[in-house]
């Protein structure tokens, strides 16, 4: 009698790289270590479940737990063999996960956890910690608000004001923007006292002085400058509204308009090759003091004064649209007819009109003034009332733009002010304004985290515990697309070698700065084929083609992560 013929097809696409980056990076065996389960835990242990999630998330761009169990059944073999032990589906139900992000939503194993994952990252690739980079953003979501809880409502940075949120503070290691320090926090928290405790942070993982922390004008309040100063590290920073009000400018600009400084020319290179100038500016210094751990520090600041182009052309793009905006929404209370409203006074109308030029934020360079106009209409004759004039007062507004204002204001759009305590032998102007520059490295790591491929945004999670605890999940899953991308990057800079083939409809595109996400998805339609006969089980993979192993390669991967699972025999049965 014939035995049956059973075929098995699965994807593997991505699968085994992400097993053996996430390897590569001791993230199964320091979970373990400090994330002990209970003596009821059975199958794959904490460290191996969040390998497995990982793997499927990334693959996915799902965070979702329902999805997992049925993906992990569809991808056994890929799996077991990335592992090296047997999987089963049930390792990783709903009920399974529930309990890894309880387990991760612990703060005081995260906060051993998390320094020694890093420190194993900076001695696996060699890393030279000299800049770090910190920023806030907030994530919201459908959640009930509680008075003490981690849903608030707050200033979103997600433009979502009518959903409560929690915020995340992130701090990253410069020049690959390596995840070293999450910091989550209520919704509602400002922005300016998470620095101080992120800084301790990524001191517990970096255990070394003279860093340079850069952020944003959040970070520039004197306490956070103060602190760095008195504790042996350095900043850079812009100064906001709140330590620079807009008459204070006019003191730096004063210098500029009167000739009395020579403003240096910054150029920028950019990854194309392509050399531009983007900015102009002078610095001078000024004695600091501030308070800290009850002491009076005394110490010389460098203010760098800088005019961008490109900050220059939005900033007066912006005000000039806000001035159009202004003078057209003016002009529309002016009109009459049906369905408009009709002021009754000159103090509802001027009510109105200072509400506009508050709304766009043009109150100072906008002239308002007011003028009455008496209009007669006719009334026809109604049985014993006869035909008649009726007299009708309408207000009007007239805005006049106070052109001096704006010429001046103008003027100073584009102009900011940076503040450091590094020495100017290590970090000159042009130095420090390339440096600020490069911000956009913490924006990417958020894009990531909230967006493709790691989907934290939306959020579907209502449980605090479990929020936290997939938010340190993914960021395990970030710090895995920035080790991705950075060796891959510095490999291809050591051979001056591009890789071609990544990008789909332009196959001869080529870059020397591949993303992480590109790389992955240059896996994917690698299946793999096993049919059983007979006893005897056959099994065929798809060929790896020349990018995927010139990958490889770069990531001193072997290509036996893939070819394992390649055939025992290439002649079907």
């Amino acid at each position: 009698m014939d035995t049956p013929l059973t075929v098995i097809t699965e994807r593997v696409d991505d699968i085994p790289l992400l097993l053996a980056q996430l390897q590569r990076m001791d993230v199964q065996p320091l979970l373990d270590d400090y994330f002990p389960t209970h003596g009821n835990w059975q199958g794959l242990s904490l460290g191996h479940v969040v390998i497995v999630w990982l793997s499927h998330i990334l693959s996915q761009a799902d965070h979702r737990l329902n999805p997992v169990q049925a993906w992990v059944e569809r991808h056994q073999e890929t799996l077991q063999q990335g592992l090296q032990q047997p999987v089963r589906a049930l390792d990783l139900s709903d009920d399974r996960l529930e309990s890894v992000l309880r387990y991760l939503s612990d703060d005081a194993q995260w906060a051993l956890f998390e320094p020694a994952l890093n420190q194993r990252q900076i001695q696996v690739y060699d890393l030279h910690p000299k800049r770090l980079r910190l920023d806030s953003t907030s994530v919201s979501g459908d959640w009930t608000v509680n008075e003490s809880g981690l849903f608030q409502y707050g200033h979103s940075k997600d433009h979502r004001p009518d959903l409560p949120q929690l915020k995340l503070m992130l701090a990253t290691l410069d020049p690959l923007g390596l995840p070293i320090a999450t910091e989550i926090v209520s919704g509602q928290r400002a922005d300016d006292p998470l620095y101080i405790p992120a800084i301790g942070q990524v001191r517990q993982t970096l255990s070394q002085s003279g860093l340079l922390y850069v952020g944003d004008s959040k970070m520039a309040s004197l306490a956070t400058r103060c602190f760095l100063q008195a504790t042996g590290d350095y900043y850079l920073c812009p100064l906001g509204g709140t330590q620079l009000k807009a008459e204070a400018m006019q003191a730096y600009l004063d210098p500029v308009e009167q000739g009395a400084v020579e403003l240096q020319e910054i150029h920028y290179d950019y990854a194309d090759g392509h050399t531009a100038l983007i900015a102009r500016g002078y610095e001078q210094t000024q004695t600091r003091t501030g308070e800290w751990d009850g002491h009076t520090w005394t110490w010389s600041e460098r203010q760098l004064v800088v005019y961008s182009l490109a900050y220059a052309q939005s900033a007066q793009q912006a005000f000039q649209a806000r001035l159009e905006h202004a003078q057209t929404a003016l002009a529309a209370l002016n009109q009459s007819g049906r369905g408009q409203k009709a002021f009754p006074d000159e103090v509802a109308l001027a009510q109105a009109a200072e509400a506009i030029l508050t709304r766009y934020r043009v109150k100072a360079y906008v002239q308002l003034t007011y003028s009455q106009q008496v209009e007669q209409h006719a009334v026809r004759r109604y049985r014993d009332r006869p035909a008649r004039m009726v007299e009708h007062r309408r207000f009007q507004v007239n805005g006049t733009l106070e052109t001096e204002a704006i010429n001046q204001q103008m003027q100073t759009l584009g102009w900011r002010v940076y503040v450091t305590n590094h020495p100017a032998a290590a970090l000159s102007l042009p130095q420090a304004v390339t440096v600020y520059r490069q911000e956009y490295l913490v924006e990417h790591s958020f894009s990531r985290l909230k967006g493709h491929p790691l989907s934290l945004s939306p959020m579907y999670l209502q449980r605090e515990d479990h929020i936290k605890g997939l938010i340190r999940l993914l960021s395990m899953g970030l710090r895995l697309l920035t080790l991705v991308e950075f060796q891959m990057r510095q490999a291809l800079a050591g051979h001056q070698e591009t890789l071609s083939g990544l990008y789909i409809g332009n196959p001869k595109r080529a870059t020397a700065r591949p993303t992480a996400e590109l790389l992955l998805a240059s896996f994917r339609d690698i299946t793999l084929v096993m049919v059983n006969a007979r006893g005897q089980t056959y099994a065929h993979l798809t060929e790896l083609t020349p990018l995927q192993q010139q990958i490889l390669k770069a990531l001193n991967f072997p290509v036996s992560i893939y070819t394992l699972l390649g055939p025992v025999s290439d002649e079907p049965p």
